[in-house]
């Protein structure tokens, strides 16, 4: 009885928050003062911070379901515009399409501490976005305001170092999520003047970088990981410079998931370094290749590969059959150190060569690797692959301890860019093809 009180007096309290919220919003919508729209603009962001669950969905109820675009109006709008197309006709159709709930996380936006709160609310509507899909009206919104107030020409790019607010240090820790920092001197290390790390930054929050990324100066292209991120390794002098590599890229904010920053983080920074040490003269990555190991063990028909010939395909079963030879039987054992320590020529040269399939004819398809169709899609050159290059547990569970260079020429990325989008991927020599 008492738990039945309760879980009413739950739902009065749910009902009457969202009421007030739907008024507030109604109110801020159709209201005409500047002032008065500021404090319930206000109102409700407060509101947003301290919402349940419950109260949060129901909130997202009204935004889908109130908020969205009058059908019947849009109907005659497209009617009169079909039946005399201009100007007159097409405006109030374009007015009417919108749905209301932009505007109104428009008027949010403006108030101190409104951008934050839309970023919390599409993280909350990302994780319900599976079991809701009807939600996705909304994210669709959210999306398109987000790549539009998170535009690269809002952001400012901030070098990170050792004199850095301790604040932010420990949020570089946080998120660092390819190649983990441990501790305090970890981070010194990944600081020092040989190593470099940027940061995007928003304007209206200042103090929480959006993404970030880490590089190398180095002498050649870096071939493992380890080196560079040994945390006893001696900084290297500055006229040894003679190459950028970047090593590790991370999102900071999962409410900005599908707002492309990191390409032209990269791009931004490679041009500054490339204007403070005029002596760099390659620009390239050492990058993981997530997807790799799943793609193998999963048996893939290599003749689904688009653009292989049957010569090709051979090539690629009898490099599979090998390696599974070497393993007795068990590809899976590629996820072990112990294959890697006894491999031989021909399994290396097997492990390439489908490795170097994997990047060029799968990664211009949705079954990608994601990081390989970032840097790609980038403009990036598919450039070498390295053998042994992240023997960590991770590094082998993922792509059998495989990573890749991918280079960086920013007199040829739009033009490598162009040809990903057609299905191409630009590689260098070094890649071994079958066929």
């Amino acid at each position: 009885m008492l738990d039945d009180i309760r879980q009413a007096a739950a739902r009065q309290r749910t009902a009457r928050t969202l009421r007030r919220m739907r008024q507030g919003a109604q109110r801020l919508l159709s209201g005409k003062g500047e002032l008065g729209g500021m404090a319930l603009a206000r109102e409700l962001i407060d509101r947003l911070e301290t919402l349940a669950d419950d109260q949060l969905d129901g909130f997202f109820d009204y935004l889908a379901g109130e908020l969205s675009p009058d059908p019947q109006a849009v109907l005659a709008l497209a009617q009169a515009y079909a039946a005399a197309p201009g100007a007159p006709t097409l405006m109030p159709l374009m007015q009417a399409i919108e749905p209301p709930r932009q505007e109104l996380l428009r008027r949010l936006n403006r108030m101190p501490g409104g951008t934050a709160a839309v970023l919390r609310l599409r993280r909350a509507l990302l994780q319900r976005l599976k079991q809701r899909p009807e939600l996705a009206v909304i994210e669709a919104d959210l999306l398109h305001l987000l790549t539009s107030w998170f535009n690269p020409g809002f952001l400012r790019m901030k070098r990170v170092d050792w004199n850095s607010p301790a604040q932010l240090l420990e949020k570089i820790i946080h998120h660092e999520a390819v190649h983990a920092i441990d501790g305090w001197d970890d981070l010194r290390r990944r600081l020092q003047p040989d190593r470099r790390c940027f940061a995007f930054f928003h304007p209206q929050l200042e103090d929480e970088p959006l993404i970030f990324v880490e590089v190398a100066l180095l002498p050649e292209m870096p071939a493992a990981i380890a080196p560079l991120i040994d945390k006893a390794s001696v900084p290297l002098p500055a006229e040894r410079f003679r190459v950028a590599a970047f090593y590790s890229i991370s999102n900071c904010e999962p409410g900005l998931r599908g707002v492309s920053l990191g390409n032209f983080l990269i791009k931004t920074v490679a041009e500054q370094l490339q204007r403070e040490l005029p002596r760099l003269r390659t620009f390239c990555t050492l990058s993981p290749i997530p997807g790799l190991a799943a793609w193998l063990l999963a048996e893939p028909d290599f003749g689904a590969l688009a653009g292989l010939d049957k010569p090709a395909v051979l090539d690629l079963e009898a490099a599979r059959e090998l390696l599974r030879e070497r393993c007795d039987g068990d590809l899976g054992a590629l996820q072990g150190p112990a294959v890697h320590e006894h491999m031989d020529g021909a399994a290396a040269a097997a492990l390439q060569l489908l490795c170097g399939a994997y990047l060029a004819w799968v990664s211009p398809t949705a079954a990608g690797d994601p990081v390989a169709r970032f840097h790609l899609d980038n403009g990036a050159r598919l450039e070498r692959l390295n053998l042994r290059g992240n023997m960590s547990g991770k590094g082998l569970r993922q792509s059998f301890g495989m990573m890749v260079n991918y280079l960086y020429d920013l007199d040829q990325v739009e033009a490598s860019h162009a040809k990903f989008r057609e299905g191409e991927v630009v590689r260098s020599r070094a890649i071994a093809t079958p066929g």
